[in-house]
């Protein structure tokens, strides 16, 4: 395992302690406007910060995860020059 790969991984863990952290302090419902054109929920989501917290966060690991594996294309044209 290179020191790169565990670096990235004591980051993540690190912002989803933060998450966890804010999360357990704010256990109280929050109204969570996202106001977006197009959207379909005109009305706030009601629901504990803990798991607004965590959606949100998911959200943008999924959102790193994809910019990250789809870059598929250079890899194609280095393997085709080989």
């Amino acid at each position: 395992m290179s020191l790169k790969a565990v670096l990235k991984t004591i980051w993540f863990l690190a912002l989803f302690f933060v998450v966890l952290y804010v999360g357990m302090n704010n256990p109280q419902v929050i109204s969570f406007n996202f106001p977006v054109a197009g959207t379909t929920a005109k009305d706030p989501i009601h629901a504990s910060a803990a798991v607004i917290f965590f959606g949100v966060f998911a959200i943008g690991v999924f959102a790193g995860m994809a910019l990250h594996i789809g870059g598929g294309g250079n890899g194609a044209k280095k393997k085709a020059g080989k």
